[in-house]
Parts: structure tokens; sequence; C-alpha cells
């Protein structure tokens, strides 16, 4: 097998890993969303009061970063068929042209697509954290811990936004550099 034929098979491969973790990450946000909801109305239902009523948060946390991981490994594979496929052949197809789309065009500020659903998460955390209120108001030890673990949340949530908006250029800046043999 020729190299050019690696190559060949590497390229869609690597277009495959793409398209089959954007579909995963989108199932994996509603089955995690779906069973954070599940766990939230049990316990409400259930009027389980104390550290019980973390478990649906921890639920919503996990599957924010399984989305967020999922997206950053995405959106690295994407650069790295822009620079060692689409740039070194003086071609480029889908990943130039939506990079430079998205710096030509970016996305309204309220409206515009959120790929980390981030307006969702808070929204979820938000509606977790008062649904906690409710039945851990006789425990209100609980209740702080339960605020620090939503505000760090969100935190973190904020953090992943931005990180996820610089990630495009910082990974084509390093792909760059390895393709040149520039490593530092």
């Amino acid at each position: 097998m020729s190299i050019t034929d690696l190559k060949g098979i590497e390229y869609e491969a690597l277009r495959a890993t793409i398209r089959q973790r954007g579909t995963a990450r989108l199932c994996a946000v509603l089955v995690g969303l779906a069973a954070w909801g599940a766990l939230a109305i049990a316990l409400l239902i259930a009027e389980l009061a104390g550290s019980i009523t973390l478990v649906p948060f921890l639920v919503l946390a996990a599957t924010f970063e399984l989305n967020f991981f999922i997206h950053t490994g995405v959106e690295r594979v994407g650069r790295y068929i822009q620079v060692f496929y689409e740039e070194r052949t003086g071609s480029p197809g889908w990943e130039t042209a939506a990079m430079n789309y998205g710096s030509t065009f970016p996305p309204a500020r309220f409206g515009g697509l959120d790929p980390l659903f981030s307006v969702i998460f808070f929204s979820a955390a938000a509606v977790n954290f008062l649904s906690s209120l409710v039945v851990a108001t006789p425990r209100p030890g609980w209740i702080a811990i339960s605020l620090a673990a939503h505000l760090a949340f969100n935190y973190r949530i904020v953090r992943a936004r931005q990180a996820s908006a610089a990630q495009r250029a910082t990974d084509l800046e390093r792909f760059r550099k390895l393709a040149n043999g520039q490593l530092q």
C-alpha cells in the first residue's frame, strides 16, 4: 500500500470521526439532559433531602463535560484536516471554508449557534438549584454546598465557552507549527 493510499484512508477515517462524534455528542447531550431531568423529578417526588440533591447535578455536570470534551476533539480533528490535507494540497475545503465563515460572519451574541449548549446548561443548573432548595430547606448547610457547586459549574461553562471560542485559531497555529517542523 502506498503512502498516497494511506493518506486517503486516513482522510476518510478522520472525516468519519468528525461525523460520528458530532452525532454522538448530540445524543449524549440529549440522553444526559433526560437522565438529569428524570433524577431531579424523582428526588422531588420522593422528597429526599441533603446531599442526594446533588446527584442530578453531577449528571448535569458530567453531561456538559462530555459534550465539551467531544466538541474539543472534533474541532481539533478539523484543524488537523485543514492543515495537513487542505493547506498542504493547496485546495481549501470544508474545514477552511467553515473557519473563514465563522470569522467573517460571527454568530450574533444572542441567538447564534452555541455548540456547547451553554444556555441550556445554565438554565438546567438554575432549575436544578431551585429544585434542590425545595427539598433541602430544612438543611441550610446543604443549600450552601449546592450553591457553591452550582456557581462553580456556571464558572466552568463560562471558561469552556472562552476556551472553545479560541480553540480553532490556537489549534490551527499549533498544527501549522507541527507541519512546518517548528516544534518548541
